[in-house]
């Protein structure tokens, strides 16, 4: 049984999963918050006993780290005997932070793809450049190695994992489905970090479809579906972390992700886009000063933490699969409904920050439990799914389905029942 975890970063997801880390610490042991800035890991203590949210005493330390340091890295995960690491920090870590795990045998979990600072939407499969040339490295030193373990990518993944595993026989699509239906009443914001989010949609939108990659534009394609608690939502064709990794390990010809986008959202992303604001190449102005234009429009941007005290309404997010069972034509909907003023209460965090925080705690408590502590590197959808989306709904993330026999909530006894079934068979 694996104890002590190492968070890294101090942004919204890692605030979320700071507070959750706490209210299992009689799981996970000690708590380690480590940051560039120090003052943020230092808040998201002060939050934390602000709430009373360790679930008994214990230690909760904040720390300066450049993850980007490899040997300082893997010093802190030594001095802290930290058996789990969570990198929460920015995509940009994703390497390095691995790189120390490996050395040091630490459990690594990510909640997103790798990035390179001078490339966007990489050649897929983007995992295959990064993430999966370690593959072996982790299966020769028995280092658990988690990639993905926010909402989406994560719980989606978990998603169409029991989809294939438990609903159908075959199955033809898989679209996912990620609507913010919440409002922050500013002019202008983004709901994560600027830099990343900004980056998902600058360049090729890459989708899964007959069995093959297809590029398409930025708003190039776009539906509307009615869904459950928020209604009818139009959404577009958005390249994403888990089609890259489902369509290596799902038999599925067509794996796409859609994101919902108001019209004011599109005209300000289009503007900056179209005056080159949103490049991620160095430019150098008439002062003879090198900048990147993306990181000064990240710079005067809110930061997305400051959101959560006036965010309202509800986040949808969930799978839509469709396929056979017992020689029928199917439809599964697998969905969480959550509410941004009610994770600000529970956690000081907005809602989009909250879906993929939680998640990657509960990663985290499966590995220390044995449950996923697999010693080898693995996507979310080559894991037990049922344990994990069982432990999510206690921790504040309910699933529900939605199919011929009607909308309900995910119910994990009737997957022990299935289980003690097959073992009376054997």
């Amino acid at each position: 049984m694996k104890k002590n975890v190492l968070i890294i970063g101090a942004g919204g997801v890692a605030q979320v999963a700071a507070f959750k880390a706490a209210m299992h610490n009689d799981v996970l042991g000690d708590i380690h918050i480590a940051s560039r800035t120090l003052s943020k890991a230092e808040a998201i203590i002060a939050g934390i006993l602000d709430k009373k949210a360790l679930k008994r005493p214990g230690v909760l330390a904040a720390h300066r780290l450049d993850a980007l340091d490899v040997a300082a890295t893997m010093a802190l995960i030594t001095q802290t005997r930290s058996q789990i690491v969570i990198n929460a920090g920015s995509a940009f870590l994703n390497m390095s932070v691995l790189k120390a795990c490996i050395e040091t045998g630490a459990a690594y979990i990510d909640t997103a793809i790798h990035e390179e600072q001078g490339k966007v939407c990489e050649t897929p499969p983007w995992y295959g450049n990064y993430e999966w040339k370690h593959r072996e490295a982790c299966e020769r030193k028995g280092v658990t190695a988690v990639l993905g373990a926010g909402f989406d990518p994560g719980v989606v993944n978990a998603y169409a994992a029991l989809a294939a595993r438990h609903y159908f026989d075959s199955i033809a699509s898989i679209d996912i489905i990620d609507v913010n239906a919440g409002n922050h009443g500013r002019y202008f914001a983004t709901n994560f970090d600027p830099e990343i989010n900004f980056r998902e949609f600058t360049g090729t939108v890459w989708s899964w479809q007959d069995s093959q990659w297809t590029a398409n534009a930025m708003f190039e394609v776009s539906r509307t579906d009615d869904l459950p608690v928020v209604g009818s939502h139009k959404t577009y064709l958005t390249g994403h972390d888990e089609i890259h990794s489902l369509s290596a390990n799902l038999d599925v010809p067509d794996i796409r992700f859609w994101m919902g986008f108001g019209d004011h959202y599109i005209n300000v992303f289009t503007v900056l886009n179209k005056l080159g604001l949103l490049s991620e190449q160095p430019v150098t102005t008439a002062e003879g000063v090198e900048i990147v234009p993306l990181k000064v429009v990240k710079a005067v941007l809110p930061d997305p933490v400051s959101l959560a005290p006036d965010y309202s309404g509800l986040t949808f997010i969930g799978d839509l699969i469709v396929g056979e069972r017992n020689g029928q034509a199917a439809e599964l909907l697998i969905y969480n409904i959550c509410d941004h003023a009610e994770t600000y209460v529970e956690t000081n965090s907005q809602a989009i920050s909250y879906t993929a925080g939680v998640p990657v705690v509960a990663a985290a408590i499966l590995i220390a439990k044995g449950i996923w502590d697999c010693h080898h590197m693995a996507n979310i959808e080559e894991l037990p799914p049922v344990p994990f989306i069982e432990l999510i709904g206690q921790m504040g993330l309910p699933t529900r389905l939605r199919d011929a026999k009607g909308d309900r909530a995910f119910d994990p006894a009737e997957f022990r029942v299935e289980r003690q079934k097959a073992k009376t068979r054997a």
